[in-house]
């Protein structure tokens, strides 16, 4: 399996919710870079999220979404000198 831009292009949707409150969505424009637009559409196809422009996290989303931004923050850790 290998980093495709439209994986990348999901990911980068996911780490774009607030994982802090359950009431909050996104909403991804239809003016949003087209590869943006396109990945939240296959995001709500797979069942990650509840509309093909945004919308909320499913549960699985939710668990995808903490994933992502866990990875994240591990890999943005700067290293002591």
């Amino acid at each position: 399996m290998s980093f495709t831009p439209e994986l990348i292009a999901e990911l980068e949707v996911l780490a774009l919710f607030n994982l802090d409150s359950s009431q909050e969505g996104i909403k991804v424009h239809a003016t949003a870079a087209p590869a943006r637009v396109a990945a939240a559409k296959r995001l709500n196809e797979k069942g990650l999220i509840d509309q093909p422009d945004g919308g909320y996290l499913t549960q699985l989303g939710r668990d995808a979404a903490e994933n992502v931004q866990v990875l994240l923050n591990i890999l943005n850790v700067v290293e002591p000198a």
